[in-house]
């Protein structure tokens, strides 16, 4: 074979095997659960309303709804939170136990409470302002927005709804280590 040959034989080799390894990259990429393709999802309130956003991820969750935020007085949150509970989805909050000064606050996790649904507040001194949640261990959510009314009529806010693998796994860790932190955290 002449050296021309071996080197259009080599390429062609070369760019066989790259494809290959693309391909089953993508396979098992998707194999996994994981969306290359979704990109974040960026919602502002008022106008994006993405507290109807949270509703509707709490309404098709089926396994997992892992709640940590700062404020949780908007009532379709919390009839969302309680219908999933009711549907056998496994739901946890946390939340900051300064907030239970606030009488719509302390109303809404007292009906949460009363559905069955666990809560954690912190017992160390600084805040627990963390705003995430995660859905069935396919999606999260961060950013600026508390689950308010507030946050969904008047105020600027920022939602943004991710749906890779590593974030969610991530915010989940997160979320169960506070939850088992049973030094900063305690039952409500």
């Amino acid at each position: 074979m002449t050296f021309k040959g071996r080197w259009s034989a080599a390429i062609g080799a070369g760019v066989c095997a790259l494809l290959v390894v693309l391909w089953i990259s993508a396979v098992g990429l998707k194999d996994a659960g994981t969306d290359v393709t979704a990109a974040p999802e960026v919602l502002y309130a008022p106008e994006d309303k993405p507290a109807d956003r949270l509703v509707a991820l709490y309404q098709g969750a089926q396994h997992t709804i892992y709640l940590a935020t700062y404020g949780l007085t908007y009532p379709p949150v919390v009839k969302a939170l309680i219908a999933a509970k009711k549907r056998g989805v496994e739901v946890r909050v946390i939340t900051d136990r300064g907030k239970l000064d606030d009488r719509n606050q302390r109303a809404a996790l007292e009906t949460l409470r009363l559905a069955g649904i666990p809560i954690k507040i912190n017992r160390h001194d600084g805040l627990m302002h963390i705003k995430q949640v995660v859905v069935d261990d396919r999606v999260n959510t961060s950013g600026s927005m508390n689950q308010t009314s507030s946050a969904a009529f008047y105020n600027d806010e920022r939602l943004d709804i991710l749906h890779d693998a590593a974030s969610t796994l991530r915010a989940k860790e997160k979320f169960l280590k506070m939850w088992g932190d049973h030094t900063r955290y305690q039952d409500w």
